[in-house]
């Protein structure tokens, strides 16, 4: 008998239908002998629904006030699964946040966790119930509400699963598995029945949407097992793997893309890491995140930084940066909004030669020009222009991933 934690997204619950299909599964999973910890987001477009209820009172409103009004959309998701479970003979019982102990920082919007206390579910479990857990959500050592941004329920399963050293997390989507690309941009796209750790770490944070970041870092961190499976179709969905010898050695594995990055450029800084230093200590004390940096030296007198950031933070950002213009000596500042990311992942980067011409050479093909580059060991990444995206996705995927490409 195995402790598993499932997650179920929005669209597999997205209506009375679903939720009696999620009820099937779950149920399914117990009768086979296993003990269960669901995971529930909101119904599909309730999160928004909500969202657009406060922008018609504040155009900005409150950060606080808004996570106490789109956390209770789980509350909804959580109680409606717990009726059909117990409808269908079983024992269940709903939780939010607070009756799991789910303690987070006070970052509202994108709150992380810093603890889930494990006593409550443990009762649950040690009285053979199904403990439905309300994810996305949190509270802060006052008391509040929080919840954790996009893709918070990801993240929420992982966190309980490591919390009550559950074998296996099984988050359910849309989508079967985790493919060498988005099949709606490529159709020859595959899905991968492995993927490693490392792999999938890098795929999520360039923006392969099937894994959010966070979900896959608290993973490594606490080395909880994930599997990625389809609520509409289940099998044996995408196993993400810890053990990079089991896996087949491909050199590029996935080819991942991200529209919601804009750069901003800050040019004629004077020489001196201090300059730098403060440009990133403004990000951060303002919660905005950096993906990309670029920087180039002018006759070792002037240097243009580059930085990308995710779209929703771009306004905020340029205007922080446009404020202290003066107190960082640059020139000039500026931003761009229609760009985009695309990126190639693979262990096998780094044991094979050429794969960086190989990359280049794809793109060169189709004129398309690099505004970014970023490497690690298992990535390449690049900046472009947005309304080349899509090309360059089907390029780099025939280049690496398709049969004779």
């Amino acid at each position: 008998m195995a402790l598993i934690v499932q997650k179920f997204g929005g669209t597999s619950v997205g209506s009375i239908e679903r939720i009696e299909a999620v009820a099937d599964l779950v149920v399914k999973t117990r009768q086979q002998g296993h003990q269960v910890v669901v995971v529930l987001s909101a119904m599909s477009g309730e999160t928004n629904r909500l969202i657009n209820l406060a922008k018609q009172i504040d155009t900005r409103p409150s950060s606080r006030e808004l996570d106490v009004l789109i956390s209770t959309g789980e509350q909804v998701s959580v109680s409606l699964l717990a009726m059909a479970i117990i409808k269908r003979g079983h024992s269940a019982v709903s939780l939010l946040a607070d009756q799991v102990n789910i303690l987070t920082d006070n970052m509202f919007g994108k709150a992380r966790i810093a603890e889930v206390a494990a006593t409550r579910l443990k009762h649950e479990l040690e009285h053979n119930r199904i403990a439905i857990i309300a994810g996305f959500q949190g509270r802060d050592v006052e008391g509040n509400i929080t919840t954790l941004g996009r893709g918070g329920t990801d993240t929420s399963a992982v966190e309980i699963a490591a919390a009550i050293k559950a074998d296996e997390c099984q988050i359910y989507t849309d989508v079967d598995g985790v493919y060498t690309t988005d099949p709606r941009v490529e159709p020859n796209a595959r899905r991968m029945s492995q993927v490693t750790f490392a792999e999938m770490l890098e795929l999520a944070s360039l923006g392969a949407k099937v894994l959010h970041i966070r979900s896959v870092e608290a993973a490594g961190k606490h080395n909880v097992p994930l599997r990625v499976l389809s609520s509409f179709n289940p099998d044996e969905g995408t196993l993400i793997s810890f053990e990079e010898n089991d896996m087949p050695s491909k050199v590029v594995s996935g080819i991942a893309f991200n529209r919601d990055e804009c750069l901003i450029k800050v040019q004629g800084v004077p020489t001196g890491t201090q300059y730098l230093s403060k440009i990133l200590k403004l990000f951060a004390e303002n919660g905005i995140e950096i993906d990309m940096i670029n920087q180039v030296n002018h006759n070792f007198e002037k240097i243009d930084y580059a930085f990308t950031v995710h779209s929703n933070d771009y306004l905020q950002a340029l205007e922080l940066l446009s404020e202290d213009q003066a107190q960082l000596s640059a020139q000039n500042v500026s931003g761009l909004q229609a760009v985009a990311k695309v990126s190639a992942v693979g262990m096998g980067m780094k044991s094979h030669s050429g794969v960086a011409s190989l990359f280049f050479d794809a793109l060169a093909q189709e004129n398309i020009n690099v505004v970014l580059v970023s490497t690690s060991e298992i990535k390449i990444s690049v900046l472009i222009d947005e309304k080349y995206l899509e090309l360059a996705v089907r390029a780099l995927h025939k280049a690496f991933l398709t049969e004779n490409g």
